[in-house]
Parts: C-alpha cells; sequence; structure tokens
C-alpha cells in the first residue's frame, strides 16, 4: 500500500477508535477475553452468586429462634459463600487491571505510536508532490520538517487527513441527528 493510502487508514483509523471510545473497546475486548481464558472463573461466579442468592432466601425464611441449628448452618454456608466470592472478584479484577493496562498500550502503540514511527521514518520522503503553481511561495510550508521543496510531508499530511476525517464526523453528525 502507497504512502499517501496507510497514513490515510492510519488516521482514520485512530480517529475511529476515538470516535467509539477507549472504555467501549476495552468493554468489548475484555468480555470477549473473559469468554476464552476466564470461562471457568465465570461461571463459578455466576454460580456462586446464585447459590448465596438462594440460601439468603432460604435463610429469611428460616427462623432464628425455632430452627437456630438450620439458620446457624446457613449463615456459615453464607458466610463461606461471600468469602469465596470476594476472593474470586478481586482475581477477577486483577485480570481485568492487568488486561486493560496491556490493552490500552496496544490500542496506543497501533494508533498514536505508529503514527509517530511512520511519520519519523518517512520524515524525508514525499507523500506526494503539488504542482508548482498550486500554491506559490506557500508550498515550502507542506514539505515541514524535512520532506523535499514542493511536496507534501507526512506530518501535513497526517493533520491534512485528521482534518478531513473530522469535517466528515461533523457532517455525519449533523446528518443523523436530523
Amino acid at each position: 500500500m502507497s504512502l499517501i493510502f496507510t497514513i490515510f487508514t492510519l488516521v482514520f483509523i485512530t480517529e475511529l477508535v476515538s470516535w467509539i471510545g477507549k472504555s467501549i473497546l476495552l468493554h468489548f475486548a475484555w468480555t470477549a477475553y473473559q469468554g476464552i481464558f476466564n470461562r471457568n472463573a465465570v461461571k463459578r461466579q455466576r454460580q456462586l452468586k446464585t447459590e448465596i442468592l438462594s440460601k439468603k432466601a432460604e435463610l429469611l425464611q428460616t427462623s432464628a429462634q425455632d430452627q437456630f441449628a438450620k439458620w446457624a448452618k446457613l449463615r456459615r454456608s453464607i458466610d463461606k459463600g461471600l468469602a469465596d466470592l470476594e476472593k474470586l472478584n478481586s482475581e477477577l479484577n486483577a485480570s481485568k487491571s492487568s488486561f486493560s493496562f496491556k490493552f490500552n498500550a496496544t490500542l496506543w502503540m497501533m494508533t498514536t505510536g505508529l503514527q509517530f514511527v511512520i511519520g519519523w521514518w518517512y520524515s524525508r520522503s514525499a507523500v506526494f508532490y503539488l504542482p508548482v503553481a498550486w500554491l506559490g511561495p506557500l508550498t515550502w510550508w507542506l514539505s515541514l520538517p524535512f520532506a523535499p521543496a514542493g511536496s507534501v510531508s507526512c506530518g501535513v499530511w497526517q493533520m491534512a487527513c485528521k482534518r478531513v476525517i473530522k469535517v466528515g464526523e461533523r457532517v455525519v453528525k449533523e446528518f443523523m441527528s436530523e
């Protein structure tokens, strides 16, 4: 793929991520990750919750004075279930925290970091050349910082792509709100 389309695609993906939102993407990725790698823990968590709720309902129907032995046994069972659930929840929260850090770092590397790398790698390359008479003496500005004179640099092309995509976003939002 040529440099012009590579940069445009990268800027578009970055803007798409910002439109959707990192938190929404993280939620979907975490749900998928849990379904694949933490299936047993999530299943166990659901089982514990249903067991605790059913035992609490049974506990509420049991008289503490008339059926003390049964009530105490249910109470101990609920306490043990809550302790197990709390331990499982802390393990899943630690796993989610670790996943969140890795996901955000990967997302940053695939969008913003990759834009920096491409901008640095092709800093002396021209994305495309403009005809000489189009902008006259302002043509030098489009080649900043290091691209050949009369060309458009990666940084300027990234800014132009981002601006066009932002305008497109605004048009789509206005169209959707009507």
